[in-house]
């Protein structure tokens, strides 16, 4: 009981730090006046409302698309906690915190502002492919470590040898 408390209260406080961690950037960049500021050669900080998903995939700038997205994030979130509740392991109940915390606030934010609100802009000399140039927000950040904190359980537990 206490790993499934854990794993709800982290996906509580990934969305209560994308939350503040937006609205601070939002407060910050969103003039459009706000100079784009570097803080290192690969990172900056920049505002850009996001309309769609990954890479502004299913762009939808109608409220049945916005609201269609809210509706994937919830349901998702539904089946995420229903894994988490289930989960065995510590590595999967912070997997599922995360993947739940972040799908909440991108969700949140298509609620409140009609769209997310991303801000770290990571840049590269690659002039081609998904490192080239990405926007996101920590909501995103969570959403990638709670992933690879699957993958990487999937890789390291032996599965039981059926007999």
């Amino acid at each position: 009981m206490k790993r499934r408390v854990a794993g709800f209260a982290l996906a509580a406080a990934v969305l209560a730090a994308d939350q503040a961690s937006k609205s601070w950037a939002i407060g910050l960049l969103d003039t459009s006046d706000a100079p784009r500021i570097e803080l290192t050669p690969f990172l900056a900080l920049t505002m850009s409302w996001n309309r769609g998903v990954a890479y502004t995939m299913l762009h939808s700038d109608s409220d049945l698309g916005r609201y269609a997205l809210v509706a994937l994030a919830l349901v998702a979130s539904l089946v995420l906690g229903v894994l988490l509740w289930r989960a065995k392991s510590g590595l999967s109940v912070a997997a599922f915190g995360c993947l739940i915390g972040g799908a909440l606030g991108n969700a949140l934010d298509r609620l409140t502002h009609g769209a997310v609100a991303d801000f770290l802009y990571f840049h590269t000399p690659f002039w081609a492919g998904p490192l080239a140039n990405y926007v996101f927000n920590f909501a995103d950040v969570a959403i990638f470590a709670g992933a690879v904190l699957l993958i990487y359980e999937s890789l390291t537990t032996k599965a039981p040898v059926a007999s």
